[in-house]
């Protein structure tokens, strides 16, 4: 028995290690305030706003699915799904294009 309790309990030490490389990548700056190096909903560029947005609403009707101005709440999660798999297919295409010079 006592040799289970020791088990469970260096499972317990690695499960909180495992945990620890989960947290987010937070740094300290020249003030002392935090700073986390996530990027959350942020667009990278900004200026490329407007492109994806077309982009968004030229693959939705592509694929049939009738996406409204503003509010899309009551889109079902796959056909959002759907959407948002074909813009990033069609970026990585553009990307490869891009650096192979074509």
């Amino acid at each position: 028995m006592y040799q289970n309790q020791q088990q469970g309990a260096g499972f317990g030490a690695q499960q909180n290690v495992n945990n620890q490389q989960t947290m987010p990548n937070i740094q300290q700056n020249a003030g002392g305030q935090q700073q986390s190096n996530s990027r959350g909903n942020r667009a990278v560029v900004p200026e490329a706003k407007g492109a994806l947005n077309q982009m968004k609403y030229e693959i939705a009707s592509e694929l049939g699915i009738n996406l409204k101005q503003g509010y899309n709440g009551d889109l079902p999660s796959r056909q959002a799904g759907y959407i948002g798999g074909y813009m990033v297919k069609r970026l990585v295409e553009q990307a490869e294009r891009s650096m192979s010079g074509k």
